[in-house]
């Protein structure tokens, strides 16, 4: 095979997890429980278990804990805040498995959350919840969580690949899933990685907006890899925006999100007028309105001319006390006091910041998708939140669905052969990869990056309008075309401009699905927003946004709840 393209190293394994954060450590731990026996791989483009979305989890874990609390509300909220979007079947798998996700986390992974005085879990409000659920270690949670699911690595000796970035999922000659290819950041050489069974757990694509909270590497490689080998996502157009994104100016920190706790504690949001302006959207809930609506609430107030000069609004906890603030939101405080402002002691300028993915490939409870062995888990997923994402169900989700998604690989990779990769695929992946190093007298990938990220903010943002996503859909192709022809300087190893053009790349994928798919939902539902399209349709018109690419193409359809497409 090395004949057959640039030279590469060969990893044999049984089971390749792509991505190190709740999902794919909880899938890697799961696996080996499972079958010791079984050789496992993780695939990181950062440090294992240090890197990405979960360790960035200020909030908690929502799960029924509590005897009177109920699976039952805890579902019925999950499909309120999703406006019902959600595939039921996942949505149901989810809230049933979290309890029993808390216990492990305590009991075999050695995480330890906070106690009330009884010693009971102490449970926090998050908004758009009937029941205080949220279980926490103060709000750092999704460090407690990732810091003793690295402990469990070191246990299980799973084989760790890290700073190395996957690139596609490689078949044989019949058709058949045969693993990966990947390239090794620090060296600049290839791999591919031969699997009985992949898992791909990468995380969001959020970073293709001006203003995002996620890690930076999450740049959409899961999905796009998936879209790249023909696999459907469903709901690519519901994009979370949380409400209270940190505003610091040109700092990396623009976007960090101050968490639903504090609105659940009772925090007010205020436009510049000094008005508390959720009673104009949601005057029940006020600030305890789910994230969709106090995000485009925020948004309106904006660019209604409401909003501050640095365009955001004002979150205010103070009346609390500056006691009680620094102590139950220590890192929150910490943070903004590192960029003059204090949390505990006045209101901090915030935004709507680009979030989640609702939207992914789609797969069944048991994490498989229509391509035999290949699972899919934690956000790369779509179904489970439908059109909105309860604060405080993210990391329940990846971690629920990363155990769903090791317990289902352990069995696969008892049964599966390996199957030997098709060189002509292997080879066409590098090439992919190495267009920018090999092109003369392209633009470098960075100025693409922004105008991606500037185009998605004002064309397929917190509210869109047909022209403004049609005008996203012929720039994307612009920028599509600009991207193909990046010339990058140096040599391959550790070279960052050859790894935004590969970022970038992703980013274009998961971008063109996204605007396609807002334009086929003409209606308002949860975090897809529509000026042309105020209202929601009908219980009976509820309907999925399936995509598939075809070549270059992006094609959208509608399907029937459930997700999967008719026909």
């Amino acid at each position: 095979m090395a004949a057959d393209g640039p030279g590469h190293e060969e990893i044999v394994t049984d089971v390749a997890i792509v991505g190190s954060g709740g999902a794919g450590l909880m899938c890697a731990l799961h696996c080996h429980e499972a079958d010791p026996a079984l050789d496992i791989t993780v695939i990181s483009k950062g440090a294992v278990g240090r890197s990405g979305c979960t360790r960035m989890v200020q909030g908690g874990f929502n799960a029924v804990i509590d005897p009177a609390d109920s699976v039952d509300a805890h579902f019925e909220d999950t499909l309120e805040g999703g406006k019902y979007l959600n595939d039921q079947d996942l949505a149901w798998e989810l809230v049933n498995g979290a309890p029993e996700v808390i216990r492990e986390l305590e009991t075999r992974v050695g995480c330890f959350f906070d106690r009330r005085p009884d010693g009971r879990i102490k449970q926090k409000a998050f908004a758009g919840q009937s029941f205080d659920r949220t279980v926490h270690r103060g709000d750092l949670t999704g460090i407690e969580i990732m810091s003793r699911l690295r402990d469990q690595m070191l246990r299980i000796a799973a084989r760790e690949l890290e700073d190395v970035r996957a690139l596609d999922l490689v078949f044989d000659s019949g058709g058949r899933l045969a693993g990966l290819t990947c390239l090794d950041v620090r060296t600049g050489r290839f791999l591919v990685v031969r699997a009985r069974v992949v898992v791909v757990a990468t995380g969001g694509a959020a970073t293709m907006y001006r203003i995002a909270a996620p890690a930076r590497e999450k740049t959409g490689d899961g999905v796009a890899m998936c879209l790249r080998a023909g696999l459907p996502v469903r709901d690519m157009e519901m994009l979370q925006f949380h409400p209270t994104g940190l505003l610091t100016g040109r700092s990396r920190m623009t976007g960090a999100v101050l968490e639903e706790g504090l609105r659940g504690a009772g925090a007010y949001l205020y436009n510049a007028e000094g008005e508390r302006f959720m009673e104009r959207y949601d005057p029940e809930r006020m600030e305890r309105s789910t994230r969709d609506v106090v995000a485009r609430a925020s948004y309106t107030e904006i660019i209604e001319g409401r909003g501050t000069e640095a365009g955001g609004v004002f979150i205010d906890i103070s009346h609390l006390g500056a006691e009680r603030v620094e102590r139950s939101f220590a890192g929150m405080v910490e943070r903004t006091r590192l960029f003059g402002d204090d949390l505990a002691r006045r209101p901090v300028e915030v935004s709507p910041t680009a979030h989640f993915h609702m939207g992914g490939v789609v797969i069944d409870p048991g994490c498989r998708t229509e391509v035999p062995g290949l699972l899919v888990a934690g956000e790369d997923a779509g179904g489970v939140h439908g059109a909105n994402r309860l604060g405080g169900n993210g990391v329940a989700e990846s971690t629920v669905y990363g155990a769903r998604a090791g317990d289902t690989a352990a069995r696969l990779a008892r049964d599966r052969s390996l199957a030997e990769p098709d060189p002509l695929s292997v080879r066409r992946s590098f090439d992919r990869a190495t267009a920018p190093l090999r092109s003369e007298g392209g633009d470098l990938p960075y100025p693409i990056t922004a105008e991606l990220k500037d185009l998605m903010w004002q064309d397929c943002g917190v509210v869109r309008r047909r022209e403004r996503l049609e005008n996203a859909r012929e720039r994307l192709a612009e920028l599509a075309d600009r991207a193909s022809r990046i010339s990058v300087p140096g040599p391959a190893a550790f070279n960052p401009a050859w790894q935004e053009s590969l970022d970038l790349a992703n980013q274009l994928t998961v971008a063109q699905v996204i605007v396609e798919s807002a334009l086929a939902r003409e209606e308002t539902r949860g975090a897809h927003a529509r000026a042309d399209f105020p209202e929601s349709a009908d219980a009976g018109a509820l309907r999925h946004i399936v995509a598939r690419r075809d070549a270059d193409d992006v094609i959208a359809r509608e399907a029937p709840p459930g997700g999967h497409e008719d026909g």
